[in-house]
């Protein structure tokens, strides 16, 4: 076999060259992004497996919260019921002292009828003495006969006899009187007796009142301080989950393209799950998203300052002061508050600048104002999968959820042209602006890429 030579040109060569030189500079650049693809897709594993188990966490001490607020309402009843308890002790020592001041003007009666009736005693002894004394001068006469004969006459005799027998008589009754007065002395003091036992056993009884209101009190403050010290040990273990969780999940938003476009199969597929929690046709949401953010790919250049006047704020990269960033009345405090619950920091998360026509602050893929979020933010998360978590809106999940959501609010749902298409006018320029003719490039828009968005549902077929 007879070989012949090839000649080659110096075009070949260079091809050959840029051949070389591509497979020496590209292919190791591959080789990179792979590597580094990997470790992406392990930290994003690692960081799901993480959250998801914090999760569990977060529910299980919500569980405990639940329960221990419940106990607090039993503990409430508790109190509820020693406080009526401590209610009813102190009205009954109140009715025991009415009680005994009663007894103790009864008491007084008695001592001054007890009193009277001695002064009684002692004058019907007297009169009792005396008349004694009178019989014993006509007893100590001898005899009748001298008592007859010592009579000047008849008449007188008689008339002595008279007073004798009146005497006896007297002397009977007074007796008698005597007998009564006694009986009724007697009684007084039985009675005089028996009301200071009474007095005895009310100022008993009261004391105890007082001691079971005393023991109540102290079981009062002892419930408060358990629940009460229980609760917040609990709330400070939530409150410290809820912060690592909204961590973790800002960390997940930005490695799944919270900090860049979202892929269009995981934006379909948010849609759809969205879509279905609330009727509005998944292109239509994806029509929003594209409008708002082109799908989270510019989700805001300003970070809020609140110097020098509350509400401004300056460019993210370019530290470019701004005026009205956020509305201070509106907008500022609400901000705050869902970045505290999601354990953001407020000074870097990046909101919307503010245009031309008015304020800024919009937050996340739907470009929600603060106060507008708020509206939402629980709706979100149950709707979302996680209720007793506040809703996020810069996580992928809850910005489609609400975004379905509000236009489900707006009338989307009806999924007509003339309804999708209004329904986008009012979550750009609200209710009472949405029929102004300067904003129907906005719903047009909206139904322009909603279109084209059903066009790659469809041919993805899912």
């Amino acid at each position: 076999m007879v070989f012949q030579k090839r000649l080659y040109t110096p075009l070949f060569y260079l091809a050959f060259a840029t051949l070389l030189t591509t497979a020496i500079f590209i292919y190791p650049q591959l080789s990179q992004a792979q590597t580094a693809d990997a470790a992406l897709g392990a930290r994003r594993a690692a960081l799901q497996a993480q959250l998801d188990d914090l999760e569990k966490q977060i529910a299980a001490t919500q569980s405990t919260l639940t329960g221990l607020k419940g106990e607090g309402q039993s503990i409430q009843r508790d109190i509820s019921i020693l406080d009526a308890g401590i209610k009813k002790s102190q009205l009954q020592i109140r009715a025991t002292q009415v009680q005994i001041n009663a007894l103790a003007q009864n008491i007084v009666v008695h001592a001054n009828t007890i009193g009277q009736l001695s002064g009684n005693l002692d004058s019907e002894r007297a009169s009792l003495a005396q008349i004694l004394r009178s019989t014993n001068e006509i007893d100590d006469s001898s005899s009748l006969i001298e008592v007859i004969l010592s009579a000047q006459d008849v008449s007188t005799f008689f008339r002595d006899l008279d007073a004798y027998v009146t005497l006896k008589s007297a002397l009977g009754q007074s007796s008698q009187q005597l007998i009564n007065t006694r009986a009724a002395a007697e009684t007084e003091k039985d009675a005089l007796v028996d009301q200071k036992s009474q007095q005895e056993k009310l100022v008993a009884i009261q004391a105890q009142e007082e001691a079971s209101i005393v023991n109540q009190q102290a079981q009062k403050k002892v419930l408060l301080a358990q629940n009460k010290n229980t609760t917040a040990k609990y709330q400070s273990i939530f409150d410290t989950q809820s912060k690592t969780a909204g961590q973790i999940r800002a960390e997940l938003f930005s490695l799944a393209g919270g900090s860049g476009q979202i892929p269009l199969p995981t934006a379909i597929a948010l849609a759809k799950a969205a879509g279905a929690a609330t009727g509005v046709r998944p292109a239509l949401i994806l029509g929003i998203l594209k409008q708002e953010t082109n799908l989270g790919q510019n989700v805001g250049q300003c970070l809020l300052t609140n110097t020098p006047n509350k509400g401004d704020g300056k460019g993210k990269n370019t530290g470019t002061p701004f005026d009205g960033v956020m509305k201070p009345t509106r907008d500022v405090d609400p901000f705050m508050a869902i970045t505290t619950s999601l354990g953001i920091d407020w000074q870097t998360q990046p909101v919307s600048c503010p245009p031309s026509y008015g304020y800024g602050g919009a937050m996340g893929p739907g470009q929600f104002i603060p106060s507008t979020w708020m509206l939402y933010t629980d709706r979100v998360a149950k709707l979302a999968g996680h209720p007793g978590t506040p809703g996020n809106p810069w996580n992928n999940l809850d910005a489609f959820t609400a975004t379905a959501m509000l236009m489900a609010d707006n009338g989307a749902a009806a999924q007509t042209q003339d309804a999708e298409r209004m329904a986008a006018l009012r979550y750009f320029a609200g209710w009472g602006n949405a029929s102004n003719p300067a904003y129907s490039f906005y719903g047009d828009g909206v139904l322009g890429f909603a279109a084209q968005f059903q066009v790659d549902i469809d041919t993805l077929g899912s």
